[in-house]
């Protein structure tokens, strides 16, 4: 007979243990009760199920709150939504479809925040920290156990020693263990007598008097010197959110100082931007500054409207959420349109130096007065002259590393490896190496670093064939390690000083990506500094709570090659319309450029206005 056979026999004969047949036996008889066999497994009390079937019986008493929900345990409190700038970007309502509306007013109205008073108490709430556990420990006298107590070996031995002989010596000691000796209970001491052992106490004097010993000298935080769970154990954690606020990665504050050519004939204009060379990846958009003096752009007034005060700005706050040893900093230099190929037009800023502006005089006026006419015909259209790149953690390393307030540091292209030499005093004192690097993002702080002064004394000459940024991006990764790339771009002298700091947490005379002026703005006629719009490298997961109404658009390239003929000097203009007619054409004053023939979306799809910023590319 096998087992299962033998246990279903047996739980048919018993039906249950002894003592229930017993009970059952002296209730009534074994036939009219229900049994559970032994061999079947019994499906778990549904708890919910139960709990609606069988009300609880809330009746007074002082276990009442305990089964109750508090009353008192959630509160809502209306928290007005501060606002940086001094003027709201929301738009005017009126001007809005009702659903817009609706979408626009999660951007103004006051946060309603729910608290909850007792979400602490929960299982699901966990403060405990290692900081506060040290907090929390301060004045604890230290607990000293015998097992936590390693004894000494020589003085052990001898008191195993000393007690063996004192046991061995007595004669009148009968023989047993050394804890039942005569010798020894006769010099052990009794114990205290506990008072008021046998008097009379009532029940609520006891209880008080328990009650004040339970208080005294009880840690008023008993159960959170617990220590916290490992992190890694499946335990719900119901932490509180913060208030939502508009995202800020770790921000960086690029001062642009001066720009200066080897010979000047015409306006030069500059614009930088951050690279991830890892992502391949434009992280931020393009900050356009002229250091231009007023000579030089006295040769645009024709064509060039009288500039507005956030146009002039020169400095400019970059926002990086993922920091890594792949940024870059990617200067671009743009000159007037003029005939000719890219590398004709570079040619006079590689071959006349500074020091033979005399000896070429007569040439030097022919090219300044062509660059005239071309100003002159061709002001409002640009075209791509030079660029050069920054390897940004490196300046970070390098900056914290010294013992100085500030730094001076000439960045040179010429050596085609981003050799770099500090200044100091405006002595050059020494060549340092900065090709170090740290591994892993997680030293890659933007927020410590001393501030330091860059000199980049070199530019590479824009090739014609090579403006896409997949170039770009072969390049870049050409700059961390010798190659051969780099050696074959030719390249122009200049030096371009700029400023690189941390930024501070509450910047004047600040502007949004949006041109808004932010808190505080004691003077509308000081030269700004814009705030530069991030394009994340990877997805930030945090609510939108800023209202923006931007539409970036970088075109990126233009193919003729099926055209018959040749396509000189294409420009790109960028327009909404609201029907096929040119004279549907929606006001925009940045779009100023020739119109390409495409057909751009129906206005019906963006249900708002846009604010346009373009940027052009010349090919």
């Amino acid at each position: 007979t096998v087992a299962a056979e033998v246990r279903k026999q047996i739980s048919g004969q018993y039906s249950g243990s002894p003592q229930l047949l017993k009970n059952l036996n002296i209730v009534g008889s074994i036939s009219h009760h229900t049994t559970v066999p032994l061999t079947e497994a019994v499906d778990p009390v549904d708890l919910e199920d139960y709990l609606i079937t069988h009300p609880l019986a809330v009746d007074s008493g002082p276990l009442r709150d305990l089964i109750e929900f508090p009353p008192d345990d959630i509160e809502v409190v209306h928290s007005p939504r501060d606002c940086r700038t001094l003027v709201s970007a929301v738009p005017e309502e009126s001007e809005m479809d009702p659903h817009v509306r609706d979408c626009v007013r999660s951007y103004t109205e006051d946060w309603a925040i729910v608290i909850r008073k007792y979400h602490k108490l929960g299982t699901g709430f966990n403060p405990n920290t290692l900081d506060k556990q040290k907090e929390r420990q301060k004045g604890l006298p230290k607990q000293v156990f015998e097992s936590d107590e390693a004894p000494d070996g020589n003085n052990y031995q001898d008191d195993q020693d000393d007690l063996k002989r004192r046991s061995m010596s007595i004669d009148d000691t009968p023989r047993g263990s050394w804890a039942c000796s005569i010798f020894d209970l006769k010099n052990s001491l009794p114990d205290a007598l506990l008072p008021n052992l046998l008097d009379r106490t009532p029940n609520e004097e006891i209880d008080r008097q328990n009650d004040d010993q339970r208080k005294s000298n009880r840690h008023k935080e008993l159960f959170a010197l617990h220590p916290s769970p490992d992190e890694e154990e499946p335990i719900e954690r119901l932490s509180v959110p913060d208030v939502p606020k508009e995202h800020f990665g770790q921000r960086l504050l690029v001062k642009c100082l001066s720009l200066k050519f080897e010979i000047e004939i015409e306006p030069i204009f500059a614009s930088l931007a951050l690279y991830d060379v890892k992502e391949k990846k434009k992280i931020s958009e393009n900050f356009y500054f002229d250091l231009n003096s007023e000579q030089m752009k006295g040769l645009l007034r024709p064509h060039v409207p009288p500039a507005a005060i956030t146009t002039l700005a020169r400095s400019a706050i970059f926002s990086i959420t993922y920091p890594s040893q792949d940024v870059f900093l990617v200067i671009k230099l743009e000159k007037v349109l003029q005939q000719g190929d890219i590398g004709e037009c570079a040619e006079p800023y590689m071959i006349f130096k500074e020091a033979d502006a005399t000896k070429n005089k007569e040439k030097l006026e022919k090219l300044k007065s062509q660059a005239d006419q071309f100003c002159q015909r061709l002001g409002k259209y640009r075209m791509p002259f030079a660029w050069t790149a920054i390897h940004l953690m490196n300046i970070v390393s390098s900056a914290g590393s010294l013992e100085r307030d500030s730094t001076e540091v000439e960045i040179s292209t010429g050596e085609r490896k981003g050799s770099w030499s500090e200044r100091r005093n405006s002595s050059i004192v020494g060549r340092r190496s900065l090709e170090r690097t740290t591994s892993g993002d997680d030293a890659c702080n933007l927020t410590s670093f001393r501030p330091a002064t860059l000199t980049v004394t070199n530019f590479f000459k824009q090739e014609g064939d090579r403006l896409s940024d997949e170039d770009l991006y072969k390049f870049l990764a050409d700059m961390r390690r010798p190659s051969s790339v780099l050696r074959r771009l030719r390249p122009i002298t200049a030096q371009l000083k700029i400023d690189i700091s941390p930024a501070p947490e509450n910047p004047h005379y600040c502007l949004t990506p949006e041109l808004l002026q932010v808190k505080l703005y004691p003077d509308s006629r000081v030269r700004p500094t814009r705030e530069i719009l991030e394009f994340p490298a990877r997805d930030v997961y945090v609510p939108n709570t800023t209202y923006r109404n931007l539409l970036y658009i970088y075109p990126q390239s233009l193919n003729f090659a099926n055209r018959q003929g040749s396509a000189r000097n294409i420009t790109v203009k960028v327009q909404f319309m609201y029907g096929e007619d040119p004279s549907n054409a929606m006001p925009n004053p940045s779009c100023t450029h020739l119109i390409l023939a495409v057909r751009p979306l129906p206005l019906w799809c963006y249900h708002s206005i846009f604010s346009l910023l373009s940027d052009f590319i010349t090919l």
